[in-house]
Parts: structure tokens; C-alpha cells; sequence
């Protein structure tokens, strides 16, 4: 049972939605408990006097009842609550806060931007993986955070302000998805963003990351429809094509778009394509965390580890008492055989890497039962929070364990985009050989193991009389010779002759 006194919670009053994360810390990182997540609009609410209006106050105040019912089993040191872009702009906010503080019966502090910008990079930072160098956009309701930085520090902190919520109201009024409305609201983003995009281009990145409700539409809306995790401007300009189609903000369907996040998804993408051509961004991934975590991890005060996903696949391993050596050395064939065809088969560092995690966790389905292991593996992964992983990612490990042997299920390869089809392909005819190699759980007994490639069929060279002397795993490469034929994978088998010997 979890004491009160091992939670921590922190609670956003954005403008657009107010959400509560609760937390325990778990081998250097954070476990969630509990997310809840309310539509509140307060911007909305907003009149061009900056008066929040009353029924914009009881919305957010009911959601507070909510929130104040699971605070009470947490120690108040351990809670933080922290209201942005609204109410820092609503000349009434004295009013909202105070009754707040009292139905929470904790203090609100009301950030201004350059602090949320601060704590959304540390949320990013602690829960991204990925190079040091990177570009933070986080779109709320009512500001929109821009930020610079190099692994825990960031360099440049800039809140703007536009939001979904706002620029729904300022130029999707009359809730018309047409070409001027769009061009309208991009141009505004674009005045909004030109006096900071000197500064941050001169800064530099190498990985974009999205932190905000528009970026997390855009990623169910991709995997829908089968596309791959990289957020482009083309991309956008295609989701743009297909809302002005639809006419009204009424009608907007698009597969992948939940009801809940249509009303502001025009207006979000209007101001996310402003900022890609602003800042010449080529492309864009959804970050694991922002403002909430960034909160409670400077509560708990954790370093930030620059290698994210070593941190995680290590908490991962301790907790489900992987077999920590043979998870190792799996991953080091696995490698040995990837730098022999990485070059034919068109395999980058993504790909190693991504292949390396689903090493060091294959076995993972032990835990639970020998019998459908790899079932039991794809399972918890697909459930687990993998903090240095996108969905996509997690998505694409999980189909990779659940095929690491037996039955190919050769459309779940399809159904995710964290690669091209072809590539994960690859990876997971790899994984599979890699598994039956290092089935004996000693690292002295693998010869030197070959492999080439001639188009897509995968060729195994082993030494000579190598199946004679390991005829169990010789009878494990023939049967796999037959599961890859079925899904029309060549595999072949070339044993060397004595000539080679010597």
C-alpha cells in the first residue's frame, strides 16, 4: 500500500484544460499514479476587458472539487499548483485564485511565462530522449512556449502570446475552416513569433519536440492513418487541406481526432504551421512530458541523466528482474550483426538503437509466464511508461517483441509508425535470429557468426560443422527458415567448408 507520504501531485490551470499528475518516485524516476485531466476553457471566458466571466470562474472551480478530493491524502509540501496564461492576463484573477486556494487548501502561484517555459523544457528534458541540442514548442489555450537548450539547461526561454483558445476565438469565430481564416491566424502567429525567431535560430537545435495538446492530436492523427511519427510541414498542410474541406468546425472529421480536441485543432495547427515555417523546421516529435513533470521532478530534485532511455531501460530491468547479462549480450549480437548489413539494408542509428532496447527487453514477458511469452512481453511494453521514448517508439518495440519468435503476425509490423514498413521488417527478422543465436546463456560459445544480405533475402554463414555441434538451435534456424517463408522473408543457411579451417 502506498503511504501518503510517497506521492507527490502537481497540478496546470491552463487555459484551455486543468490537469492534476500524481506521482511516486521509482528508481530515480517517477511513477504515475493517477492523471486527470478536465476541459475547462478559462480563456474563453476572457472579455475584451480581461474580465474572467463568472461562468468561466465555476467551470474551473468545479474541476478544483474534483482535484481537492485526491489531494487530501498528500502531504501539502509535496503538492504544487501553478496557473498560467490566463490568469496571468485576467484582471479579476485575485478573485479566482483566492477561492481556489481555499477549495484545494493550497497556495496557487500564477508563473509568469518565462518560469513556465522553464519548467516545461526541465519536463521535456527529463522525459526525452534524444540528442542534447533542442528546440521545445509547447502551444497551451492561451500562450504558446518556445524554448532553446543543451541537455538540462536551456538557453533560450520565450512565452508568446497566442493559443488554441484564443486564436479560436479571434479567428475561427465564426467557426468556419476556410482558407482565410487559416491565412488569417498564420500571419497573426507569424507577427506574434517575428521579434524571437532571430534569437532562436541563431541557438540551433537537432531535435524538434512538440509538448503540447495540438503536437498530441497530431500523433493519434497519424497513426490512424498510417503515417510516421515525424511531424513535417507537408504533413500539416495536407491536415489543413482536409479541414477546410470540411467546412465548419461542426463537421471537422478527420481519422485520429478525437471530438474532444476538434474544436481547438484548427486553430492549434494554424499556429504550429506558423511556426515551422518561421523557424524553418524541418521536422517534430512528441515530447514524454512538460510543465507538470517539470514540476514534480524539481520537487523530487532527480538529476536530469543525458542518456533518458538508459535510465529507463535499467529502472525497467531492475523492476521485472530481467536476466540482466543475457539481456546484454543479446543486445551485443544483435549489434555485431547489425554493423554487418546496416550499410545494404539502409539501417541508421535510429534503428540500432530502437533494436538495442528490444534486447535489453525481450524477456520482460518471463515475469508474468513462459507460456505466450512474447505475447506477455508486447503487452507490457505497450503498457509501461518508457520516459526517452515516443509512442511511436514503445508502439514499434512492443510488435517487435510480440514477433521475437514463433508466428510472424506480419500486419502488426504495419500498424506502426515509429519506421517505414520496410525497416522495421528488417529489425525484426534481426531480433529473431539474434534470439536463437544467443539461446545458450553463455557468451563463449558463439563461433564468428556471419551474415549478408543480397536484396531481401538475409543469408546466415556459419562455420563448418557448426549445426552438427549445436543441433538444437540448428533445428530452431530451419524452422525459422519456414516462418519467414511463409510471409515470403528469404532466409538461407551457407555452412563453410574445412577448407576454411586453418
Amino acid at each position: 500500500m502506498l503511504s501518503s507520504s510517497s506521492l507527490y501531485a502537481a497540478i496546470d490551470l491552463g487555459s484551455n484544460s486543468f490537469h492534476m499528475l500524481v506521482v511516486r518516485e521509482v528508481s530515480g524516476s517517477i511513477q504515475v499514479v493517477t492523471r486527470i485531466k478536465r476541459k475547462v476553457r478559462l480563456a474563453a471566458g476572457l472579455d475584451k476587458n480581461n474580465q474572467l466571466s463568472q461562468q468561466a470562474m465555476e467551470r474551473g472551480w468545479q474541476c478544483l472539487r474534483l482535484f481537492a478530493e485526491y489531494l487530501q491524502d498528500i502531504p501539502a509540501s509535496q503538492i504544487r499548483v501553478v496557473a498560467t496564461a490566463t490568469l496571468r492576463l485576467a484582471a479579476n484573477s485575485d478573485e479566482f485564485v483566492g477561492k481556489a486556494c481555499e477549495i484545494l487548501g493550497n497556495p496557487v502561484k500564477i508563473i509568469k511565462g518565462e518560469e513556465e517555459a522553464r519548467l516545461i523544457y526541465q519536463g521535456v528534458a527529463h522525459t526525452t530522449g534524444g540528442p542534447e541540442k533542442r528546440l521545445v514548442v509547447d502551444i497551451g489555450g492561451g500562450s504558446t512556449e518556445l524554448v532553446t537548450g543543451t541537455g538540462a539547461q536551456a538557453t533560450q526561454l520565450f512565452s508568446l502570446e497566442m493559443g488554441c483558445v484564443t486564436w479560436l476565438e479571434r479567428y475561427f469565430n465564426d467557426r468556419s475552416l476556410t482558407e482565410e481564416n487559416f491565412a488569417k491566424a498564420e500571419m497573426a502567429a507569424q507577427h506574434i513569433l517575428d521579434p524571437v525567431t532571430t534569437t532562436l535560430l541563431a541557438q540551433g537545435w537537432q531535435i524538434c519536440v512538440g509538448a503540447s495538446g495540438t503536437v498530441q492530436a497530431l500523433q493519434e492523427i497519424m497513426i490512424a492513418q498510417g503515417m510516421d511519427e515525424l511531424i513535417t510541414l507537408p504533413k500539416l498542410q495536407q491536415l489543413k487541406s482536409k479541414a477546410i474541406e470540411c467546412g465548419k468546425l461542426e463537421e471537422l472529421e478527420i481519422d485520429g481526432l478525437t471530438l474532444e480536441r476538434a474544436l481547438v485543432f484548427p486553430s492549434g495547427l494554424a499556429i504550429l504551421i506558423a511556426i515551422f515555417q518561421a523557424l524553418g523546421i524541418e521536422s517534430m516529435t512528441l515530447a514524454g512530458g512538460a510543465l507538470r513533470e517539470g514540476l514534480v521532478y524539481g520537487m523530487l530534485d532527480l538529476p536530469i541523466e543525458q542518456d533518458i532511455r538508459a535510465r529507463t531501460l535499467r529502472t525497467v530491468q531492475q523492476r521485472f528482474h530481467l536476466d540482466i547479462e543475457q539481456a546484454q549480450h543479446v543486445q551485443e549480437l544483435a549489434n555485431h550483426f547489425f554493423q554487418q548489413i546496416a550499410k545494404s539494408w539502409e539501417l541508421d542509428e535510429r534503428c540500432r538503437e530502437l533494436l538495442g532496447s528490444a534486447c535489453l527487453l525481450h524477456e520482460i514477458g518471463l515475469c508474468v509466464d513462459f507460456r505466450q511469452g512474447p505475447a506477455h512481453s508486447a503487452y507490457l511494453i505497450s503498457h509501461l511508461d518508457l520516459p526517452g521514448y515516443t509512442p511511436a517508439q514503445k508502439r514499434l518495440m512492443a510488435i517487435l517483441l510480440k514477433n521475437q519468435s514463433g508466428t510472424i503476425d506480419f500486419a502488426s509490423l504495419s500498424q506502426q509508425n515509429a519506421l517505414p514498413l520496410l525497416l522495421a521488417q528488417r529489425l525484426c527478422r534481426l531480433l529473431r535470429l539474434t534470439i536463437i543465436f544467443a539461446s545458450r546463456r553463455r557468451d563463449d560459445t558463439l563461433p564468428a557468426l556471419r551474415l549478408r544480405v543480397e536484396n531481401e533475402s538475409l543469408i546466415i554463414i556459419l562455420p563448418y560443422k557448426w549445426q552438427t555441434q549445436h543441433p538444437l538451435r540448428a533445428e530452431a534456424l530451419h524452422q525459422e527458415i519456414k516462418w519467414q517463408s511463409y510471409i515470403q522473408w528469404q532466409l538461407f543457411i551457407e555452412e563453410q567448408s574445412n577448407s576454411h579451417l586453418g
